[in-house]
């Protein structure tokens, strides 16, 4: 956008006004990563807050061949990731992640409903059972969409390792998720209607 580099160049410049802009036209998406993240209000609040006045004050080191939502999005997750380091990674709940939102809406029935419950349960339990990074790699990937490089930028490592985690990340997920159909067919297991958690089954694949 024009009118977005127009903004950033002012802010560069010391323009109060056009960073406010800027602010203005990032303030959602930064602050439903930080949300999405750290599971809390207030704390989201905080970061998104504490995010652009990071940004404010490291203009000087944004690259204007780069997206700027990208590097914003950078600083906010980096802000989230140290804050979680230092809460001993407590991370975020699942039912605020769309792919949560999607399934309830498409849960019109109530038994389909209590299926879909189940698979997010599971869902919340095998990503829980990951490595913080690897876990941490899978849900900036297929949960927000960055790409290996963007998500290497983020979490101050190389593509080439994001890639690995990544790679690694779906091979337990896979694993997990063989071994818990591999329990629904043992003659005692309790008769579940449901076939697994397709979402993470998909990303597996």
């Amino acid at each position: 956008m024009e009118e977005e580099k127009i903004w950033i160049q002012r802010a560069m410049a010391g323009d109060q006004e056009a960073f406010t802009h800027l602010v203005e036209a990032y303030q959602t998406p930064v602050y439903n990563l930080t949300y999405r993240m750290l599971g809390d209000a207030k704390e989201a609040e905080d970061a998104a807050q504490e995010t652009f006045l990071r940004a404010y004050t490291h203009l000087a080191t944004y690259q204007r061949d780069k997206k700027f939502s990208s590097w914003l999005l950078a600083i906010a997750s980096h802000y989230c990731i140290d804050y979680l380091r230092r809460k001993h990674f407590n991370w975020l709940s699942l039912d605020e992640l769309p792919f949560s939102d999607q399934a309830s809406a498409e849960g019109n029935q109530p038994e389909e409903a209590v299926i879909r419950q189940e698979e997010r349960d599971e869902v919340h339990r095998m990503l829980n059972a990951l490595p913080p990074p690897y876990r941490a790699a899978i849900i900036l990937r297929y949960w927000y969409d960055l790409s290996c490089q963007e998500i290497a930028a983020i979490m101050d490592t190389t593509e080439s390792a994001i890639k690995s985690r990544l790679f690694r990340a779906r091979e337990m997920l896979a694993q997990q998720a063989l071994a818990a159909q591999a329990a629904e067919t043992l003659p005692n297991s309790t008769d579940k209607k449901g076939k697994g958690p397709s979402h993470l089954l998909a990303i597996c694949a």
